[in-house]
């Protein structure tokens, strides 16, 4: 039976224009091979799951110790856009909230200023492997209409987590989200975090020091999947990432990136058969990073 529970978001006008219908799936392995089907090619918004690759680059650029000062690791266990911080230190609860995602776009605006999104998309082309640009429409919808994300800038600059340009900072956040991408390079991306920064399909160095990979993909396991997180890590168990446009990126280290595309959404923000495909997938080929099936499992690597 055909899954059509959810709805499209409509709280950035632009993106309620998405077909419900449109879905996609396709896995890219640390050896390059691409397995496509469905809508691979139709573009989105890459919205949140722009949140870990930004991390990534802050942790290369500044270090884990000047970060680790702006926003936390800790799942906060509350929606994406909530305006709570941590109570006893005032930071984000982790980078893969809009708190902590724009602490961090703000880190890398004060080092980078006007080049800073130029720089952003740079790194994300060389990721998927191709020249990406910006949904224009959905970058002025999202300027417009993001009224909660610009108190949570005014309520960082509050704190000091973020610069005195915390509206120019705020800014490049909303075009980074508007970055157009597809399954297909959701998918590659996922891959050159699985293949430790290298690009498998162009063999491109494209991302990161291990150390920030690491990082990376610890936070998406326990934080990737907001108020859905533990469930995801209980059904799936791979560090993934998920986006109000319907876009769900999973890793699976050193073998494989997913991805997905299908805009109807569930309660969490999440896309609805996107976690579906993906709990399915894991499943079938035992991804789960504690399935003993897993052929990169350290139990059978002891074991072989």
């Amino acid at each position: 039976m055909p899954l059509t529970a959810g709805q499209v978001a409509t709280y950035i006008p632009e993106l309620g224009k998405a077909n419900p219908e449109h879905f996609g799936i396709c896995v890219v392995t640390a050896e390059g091979d691409v397995m496509a089907a469905g809508d691979c090619d139709v573009p989105f918004t890459i919205q949140s799951i722009s949140k870990p690759f930004t991390f990534g680059m802050a942790l290369e650029d500044l270090g884990e110790e000047t970060v680790s000062r702006f926003v936390g690791v800790e799942p906060s266990g509350d929606a994406f856009n909530s305006i709570w911080l941590h109570g006893g230190t005032n930071r984000p609860y982790n980078p893969m909230v809009n708190t902590g995602a724009i602490a961090v776009t703000a880190l890398l605006h004060r080092r980078y200023g006007e080049r800073t999104f130029e720089l952003i998309l740079e790194r994300f082309s060389a990721m998927a492997g191709r020249p990406l640009s910006m949904d224009e429409a959905v970058y002025d919808s999202e300027r417009r209409t993001g009224h909660r994300n610009r108190a949570i800038a005014h309520l960082l600059l509050n704190f000091v987590l973020v610069h005195d340009q915390a509206e120019a900072a705020l800014d490049v956040y909303f075009k980074q989200c508007s970055i157009l991408v597809t399954t297909r390079d959701l998918a590659t991306m996922a891959a050159t975090l699985a293949n430790m920064g290298r690009n498998p399909v162009t063999g491109e160095h494209a991302l990161l020091d291990m150390g920030s990979i690491k990082d990376v993909l610890s936070v998406m396991f326990t934080c990737g999947m907001y108020d859905y997180s533990g469930q995801w890590a209980f059904r799936v168990g791979v560090p993934a990432k998920s986006g109000v446009s319907g876009g769900v990126m999973a890793v699976v280290n050193r073998q494989l990136g997913i991805a997905s595309y299908s805009p109807r959404l569930d309660p969490h923000g999440n896309s609805s058969r996107g976690i579906e495909v993906c709990v399915d997938l894991a499943k079938r080929l035992g991804l789960h990073v504690f399935d003993c099936l897993n052929v990169g499992s350290s139990f059978l690597s002891s074991s072989s």
